[in-house]
């Protein structure tokens, strides 16, 4: 699911070794992910696997806002935050609406692409949850990516479960429910993020796009 509570938007930079490793392993994945469950998702008709490459997308974002931006000035970070927010939105109202126009006008998923994509997202989102693990007990900015990689983990359940309810009713009806409530949790965070990012860059001072901050 969408992270709300990004490592974009927390103040302080860890810049360990492996901390940095880990991060780049998870960019990679998601980034690598995104790309293969979106074709797979638009090849195979199925909504949820298309929002949850969404879900891909944002965290790779996240990853790559936490290792390009974390230690600049506030002002930078939170337009990299705004910029994640805005297409966090825009690819989640694309999800809803695609969603929506498939009630009218949709087919019926192909159930065995959707399972097999869907497991093979749980083992990417399960296996980059494990490798930030162990700085699950870090600081915010740590915890906080790895709770948005273990939530992923857990969304993808919903949509291997999806996957099941498409072959066993041989409707649409699980891929379209499951899709409609990933494109919201997505549309919401990035609202969400916006707003944050809109805040902290009011309060850095920093209104012009390309405006350095003097100190």
């Amino acid at each position: 699911m969408a992270c709300n509570s990004c490592a974009s938007d927390k103040s302080d930079a860890n810049n360990d070794p492996k901390w940095r490793r880990a991060l780049w392993i998870a960019l990679v994945v998601n980034a690598t992910m995104f790309v293969a469950e979106m074709i797979a998702g638009v090849s195979g008709g199925s909504k949820a696997l298309q929002a949850d490459a969404l879900d891909f997308l944002g965290d790779a974002a996240n990853y790559a806002i936490s290792l390009g931006v974390a230690g600049m000035a506030l002002g930078w970070r939170a337009r990299a935050a705004l910029f994640k927010g805005v297409t966090l939105l825009l690819l989640g109202t694309y999800v809803l609406g695609a969603t929506l126009w498939a009630v009218w006008d949709g087919q019926t998923p192909e159930a065995e692409v959707m399972g097999v994509v869907g497991v093979v997202a749980l083992i990417a989102n399960a296996g980059v949850a494990l490798l930030l693990y162990r700085y699950r007990a870090g600081d915010a900015n740590m915890r906080s990516v790895w709770i948005c990689s273990r939530n992923d983990a857990i969304g993808n359940v919903a949509v291997v479960m999806a996957a099941v309810g498409v072959f066993g009713t041989g409707t649409a009806w699980p891929d379209l429910i499951v899709a409609a409530i990933m494109a919201g949790l997505g549309i919401t965070g990035g609202v969400q993020i916006i707003r944050q990012a809109k805040r902290e860059i009011s309060a850095s001072g920093q209104h012009g796009i390309f405006r350095l901050q003097v100190k």
